[in-house]
């Protein structure tokens, strides 16, 4: 029975449990009113049982109560404090109307109340640091659990060290392999996985954009040499294969992704840094974790092959639906794999813009869940295949703003070795500019670059005065250039540009991406010279620390960026105007 059914109402309820100091519990204390039974007089107790009560009296204690409370105390004790009253007088006593001198329960009450404060600190700063070691607990598991969904592979190849101010390579591979519940059903299931999607995604030096660039799993190339690691830590050499499909440097002969990385290498003049590869399971985990991906078809598809069907118009995409869009290659187009890569790159960009917004980076459920899919659907190289190493490289490439990021496909020409066109060839016209932009870090989309003032003093060194031909003194070697670029460049330096005092110097190591042409300070007049024959951009003099004694010739290393001797490096500063692209930052329907 509380407060308020005794007749009382200024006590609040929850005041009627007050803290134990001897015990450290909670107890409910009904106390009576005016003083406490060690005050009262002789004549409070025998009240006639006709004497009418005060508004804020209560009823006599039981029996046994008042005779514990009028017989003397065995041992010292103290008393529980009472419950507070509402009624609190604003002077800061104890709460009785009239307030009046600090009496002997008054200094009690406030040596309790001192008590009180000093066990719910202690309490309170236990919960906080049981909160700590919980929460440091659970980061740990959290961080050792996404750490131990991440596979990785140790493959010949790739860079391990910081990929901080230099430009990043990055290779996206999707398998055919048909692991993971439900995905046996789709085509062969009997797949070793293939490189049947493959997206290299090149971001510039500066962060300021991106170009993913899509390779055609039915271009026909050369596959390399390549190594992969064996079980025991020893390295097996697989040999290349001349004009075959591209996603056969995956899989096939036991290749494993560091032959597919060398493949594109081949291709594109682009040393690949990393992989990242995912099957038919990572579509559909990601795409749930962010809760759907928007899609946008210009006309209604009912696909009875991958199970596709959409209205006409905008829709959201997870899970099984999800994969089906990306699979589908009889609703768009000519219904070719190159108008299935164009679906493609626009459920990627839809993803990356969705994976980028406020809705999934402020909820905790969706990021957890997507790191989570994330580091269970990707097989990574061994360079990040950590979440620490994971996380640096996001951190070093989160500034790219996704309107800044360009989806396009290799150029390519259908294969005319065959009749029935099934498979494609590298179109060079329109595909070695695109290399060369990717090279040099030119955007496709229009993006304003602050020049760095090593850039500006890079581009001030060609505007300088020029040596004479005959003057220049160089020696070439080849660094990643094409077999005989050395001597070829050597003997067209020589008898078209009058570049007499030159030489071959072979071959260098390792092979370089782009074209270097390194100069003493006294040799800078030389190294201008040369740059206006060659074709050379500003970016490819390397000045050196110390004059150049006597006769020693500059050095020329011939890159993968070269082509042929009197074909400028200068990457071009647009791309070609029929180059197929998609911006990450805007929705298209599929037609």
């Amino acid at each position: 029975m509380d407060a308020h059914s005794r007749g009382r109402d200024d006590i609040d309820p929850a005041d009627q449990w007050v803290l134990n100091p001897e015990t450290g519990n909670y107890e409910l204390r009904l106390n009576p009113s005016g003083t406490q039974s060690g005050d009262r007089s002789p004549s409070d107790s025998a009240s006639a049982p006709g004497r009418s009560r005060r508004r804020d009296s209560v009823p006599e204690q039981s029996a046994g109560r008042r005779s514990q409370q009028q017989s003397p105390p065995q041992s010292p004790r103290r008393d529980v404090p009472g419950q507070r009253s509402r009624r609190a007088s604003g002077n800061g006593q104890d709460g009785r109307a009239g307030g009046g001198p600090q009496t002997q329960a008054g200094r009690r009450k406030r040596k309790q109340q001192k008590s009180r404060r000093k066990k719910a600190l202690m309490w309170t700063g236990g919960a906080v640091a049981f909160v700590l070691v919980a929460g440091s607990t659970g980061a740990y598991l959290l961080y050792q659990h996404f750490n131990g969904n991440i596979n990785k592979i140790d493959v010949v190849g790739g860079t391990s060290g910081s990929t901080k101010d230099r430009a990043v390579n990055i290779l996206l591979i999707g398998t055919d392999k048909r692991t993971g519940k439900g995905n046996e059903g789709y085509g062969d299931k009997g797949s070793v996985g293939h490189a049947d999607t493959n997206i290299l995604f090149h971001v510039s030096k500066d962060r300021t954009n991106a170009t993913a660039l899509s390779i055609p799993r039915d271009l026909i190339t050369d596959i390399p040499d390549c190594q992969v690691k064996e079980p025991d830590g020893s390295t097996k050499t697989i040999p290349g294969t001349q004009q075959v499909r591209f996603n056969t440097s995956l899989g096939q002969d036991s290749r494993d992704p560091g032959c597919t990385m060398k493949t594109v290498k081949e291709i594109t003049g682009l040393t690949v840094d990393h992989f990242m590869m995912a099957d038919f399971n990572a579509i559909k985990t990601l795409s749930t974790a962010v809760g759907g991906v928007d899609v946008c078809v210009a006309h209604a598809v009912d696909d009875k092959e991958s199970h596709l069907k959409l209205p006409a118009g905008k829709s959201k995409v997870e899970g099984e639906q999800a994969l089906a869009f990306v699979r589908t290659r009889h609703s768009f187009g000519n219904q070719g794999d190159l108008d299935r890569i164009k679906v493609q790159q626009q459920f990627l960009a839809s993803l990356i813009r969705k994976m980028t917004s406020g809705d999934t980076l402020t909820s905790p459920t969706k990021l957890y869940s997507l790191a989570n899919s994330a580091t269970k659907a990707l097989t990574v190289d061994s360079g990040i295949g950590s979440i620490d190493r994971l996380k640096s490289l996001a951190m070093d490439l989160k500034s790219v703003n996704p309107k800044n990021v360009t989806f396009t496909t290799l150029p390519v020409l259908d294969n005319p070795a065959e009749k029935i066109h099934a498979t494609v060839v590298v179109n060079p016209t329109q595909a070695d500019p695109l290399f060369s932009m990717m090279r040099d870090d030119v955007s496709l989309t229009e993006v304003k670059k602050k020049k760095s003032e090593a850039a500006s003093k890079q581009e001030a060194l060609l505007k300088g005065k020029q040596a004479n031909a005959s003057d220049v003194r160089v020696k070439v070697l080849n660094g990643g250039a094409q077999a005989g670029s050395a001597q070829t460049t050597l003997t067209w330096l020589q008898n078209t540009e009058g570049v007499l005092k030159s030489e071959n110097g072979g071959n260098y190591k390792p092979d370089l991406a782009k074209t270097t042409l390194t100069y003493g300070p006294n040799q800078a007049d030389q190294a201008r010279k040369l740059a206006d024959i060659m074709g050379l951009p500003a970016s490819a003099l390397k000045p050196g620390t110390k004059d150049s004694v006597g006769l020693a010739p500059m050095t020329l290393v011939l890159g993968a960026d070269f082509k042929a001797a009197g074909t400028p490096i200068t990457a071009p500063t647009k791309a070609p105007a029929d180059i197929q692209k998609v911006e990450a930052d805007k929705t298209v329907c599929s037609k």
